[in-house]
C-alpha cells in the first residue's frame, strides 16, 4: 500500500469534499474570507523617500483591505496585530501629512473603507433584544474597525481633500450602504457613522438632497413597516444641524418632512430612544416658521398616547418646548384643542402625568400667555381642577392644583367667580339628577319584586 494520509489516499472530489467539513466556520456574518491572505510587515511610510511615499501608502491601504475574522480571538494574531499597526499609521500619516491625498490615492481609500465597513449586519444575539433593557451587541472587529472610522474622519476633514475628486467615489451608492450601517446595533458604530454621514453632507452638495430623501425612506419604513431600527436617535442628531442651516423661506418639501415624517415618529412604541433629538428638530423647525405651530400640536394631539403614561410625559415636555418659543398669534390657534388635552392630563390617575401639567403653571412665558387669554382658558381647565382639589388621591396634585386654582383667582377673580357659582351648580344639577336616577331603580327593583309576588301567587 502506498504511503501518504488517509485523505491523500482518497479520490479528488472527496478529498476537497473533505476540506470542505472541516473548514472552520465564520461564525458570523460580520465576517468574510480573505482567502487566508498572510500580512507581510512593510517598511514604514517615512522611512521611504517622498517619490515612493504614494506606491507604498496605496499598497498599505490594500493591505488593510483584508479582514479578519474576530470572533476567533486566537486566530491570525500576527496579522491582526500587522493591520492593526498600518491604520494607526495611515491615520496619522492623512493627519499630519501635507500633499499626501493624491488623486489615485481616493479610490483606494474608498474601496478600504468599504471592504472593512460594508458587511451585512448580523440578527441581534438576543432575538428578543429591547434598547431599552438589554445591552447591545458589540462588534467583535472593533479594534480595526475603530481605526478605518478614524481614517475615513482624517480623510474627510484633511485640509487637501478635494470634493470634486472625492465626489467619483463617494457616490449615491456608497451613501446608501452607509445610511445602512445605522442599524448597527454597537452605539460606538452608530457614534462614528453620525459624524462621517454629517460631514460628506457638508462636502457634497450634490448628494444633499439625496440624502434627505433616503433618510425620510428609512423613518418612513421604520414608522409604516418595522418599527425596529438603531439608528433613529443618530440620524435625527445630524438632522437637527441640517434643519438648522435651511434657508427662509423654508421649501414645501421640508415642511412635508415635518408633517408626514418627523410627526409620526411620535406614534412609535420606543419613543424614549430618540424623542429628545425629534422634539429638538421640531422645535428647530418652529423657530424657523413660526406658522407650522399649528400642523405641529395638532399632530401631536393626533398621536396622543391613549395608555402609556410615560409617552404621555414625553409628549407633556415637547409641548412645553414648543409653547416656550411660540408666538402669541399662534398661541390663540392651538389653545382650546391644547388645554383640552392638558385637562385630562391633569386629571390622570398616574401622579406623574398630572405632576408634568401642572408644572406648565411654573413657566413664566406660558403664564403670561394663558394669562392674555384666560377668558378661553380658565373654562376649560377649571371643572377637572376644581374637581381634582376635592378628590386626587395624590397630595402633591392636590397642593399643585391649589396653586394653580390661586393663580386662576388672581388673574380674573370675576371670572373665578362665575365659574365656581357654574360648577356648583351644575354639580348640584348631577347630583339631583342621579339621586332621581336612583330612585328610579329602586322603583324598578320594587316593580320587579311585586310582580313576582303576583305571579307565585296567581300560580298557588
Amino acid at each position: 500500500m502506498s504511503s501518504g494520509t488517509f485523505v491523500d489516499r482518497i479520490d479528488p472530489f472527496a478529498k476537497r469534499s473533505l476540506k470542505k467539513k472541516t473548514k472552520k466556520s465564520q461564525g458570523s456574518s460580520r465576517y468574510r474570507n480573505s482567502a487566508d491572505v498572510e500580512l507581510q510587515q512593510l517598511p514604514a511610510l517615512k522611512d521611504v523617500p517622498a517619490a515612493e511615499q504614494e506606491e507604498l501608502f496605496i499598497r498599505k491601504l490594500r493591505q488593510c483591505s483584508i479582514v479578519f475574522d474576530f470572533m476567533d480571538p486566537m486566530s491570525d494574531l500576527k496579522g491582526k496585530e500587522i493591520k492593526r499597526a498600518t491604520l494607526h499609521e495611515l491615520v496619522d500619516y492623512v493627519t499630519t501629512g501635507r500633499g499626501v491625498l493624491t488623486e489615485p490615492v481616493y479610490p483606494e481609500i474608498i474601496k478600504m473603507i468599504s471592504a472593512n465597513l460594508f458587511r451585512t449586519l448580523p440578527p441581534s444575539e438576543n432575538p428578543d433584544f429591547d434598547p431599552e433593557e438589554d445591552d447591545p451587541t458589540l462588534e467583535a472587529a472593533w479594534p480595526h474597525l475603530t481605526l478605518v472610522y478614524e481614517l475615513f474622519l482624517r480623510f474627510l476633514e484633511s485640509i487637501d481633500f478635494q470634493p470634486t475628486i472625492g465626489k467619483k467615489v463617494i457616490d449615491q451608492k456608497f451613501v446608501l450602504q452607509l445610511l445602512d450601517l445605522f442599524d448597527s446595533e454597537d452605539p460606538r458604530e452608530r457614534d462614528f457613522l453620525k459624524t462621517v454621514l454629517h460631514r460628506i453632507y457638508g462636502k457634497f452638495l450634490g448628494l444633499r438632497a439625496f440624502i434627505r430623501k433616503q433618510i425620510n425612506n428609512i423613518f418612513l419604513r421604520f414608522v409604516y413597516e418595522t418599527e425596529h431600527f438603531n439608528g433613529v436617535g443618530e440620524l435625527l442628531e445630524i438632522l437637527g444641524s441640517i434643519i438648522n442651516g435651511f434657508a427662509l423661506p423654508l421649501k414645501v418639501e421640508h415642511k412635508q418632512f415635518l408633517v408626514k415624517v418627523l410627526i409620526p415618529l411620535h406614534k412609535v412604541k420606543c419613543l424614549s430612544l430618540y424623542h429628545a433629538q425629534l422634539a429638538y428638530c421640531v422645535v428647530q423647525f418652529l423657530e424657523k416658521d413660526p406658522t407650522l405651530t399649528e400642523p405641529v400640536v395638532r399632530g401631536l394631539l393626533k398621536y396622543w398616547p391613549k395608555t402609556c403614561s410615560q409617552k404621555e410625559v414625553m409628549f407633556l415636555g415637547e409641548v412645553e418646548e414648543i409653547l416656550d418659543v411660540i408666538e402669541p398669534a399662534q398661541f390663540t390657534k392651538i389653545q382650546e384643542p391644547l388645554f383640552r388635552q392638558l385637562a385630562k392630563c391633569v386629571s390622570s390617575p398616574h401622579f406623574q402625568v398630572a405632576e408634568r401639567a401642572l408644572y406648565f403653571w411654573n413657566n413664566e412665558y406660558i403664564m403670561s400667555l394663558i394669562e392674555e387669554n384666560n377668558q378661553v382658558i380658565m373654562p376649560i381647565m377649571f371643572p377637572a381642577l376644581y374637581r381634582i382639589s376635592k378628590e386626587h388621591w395624590n397630595q402633591t396634585i392636590v397642593a399643585l392644583v391649589y396653586n394653580v386654582l390661586k393663580t386662576f383667582m388672581e388673574m380674573n377673580s370675576k371670572l373665578f367667580d362665575d365659574l365656581t357659582a357654574s360648577y356648583k351648580t351644575e354639580r348640584q344639577k348631577e347630583k339631583k339628577k342621579e339621586k332621581e336616577r336612583e330612585e328610579m331603580w329602586k322603583k324598578l327593583q320594587e316593580l320587579e319584586i311585586s310582580n313576582k309576588l303576583k305571579e307565585a301567587n296567581s300560580k298557588k
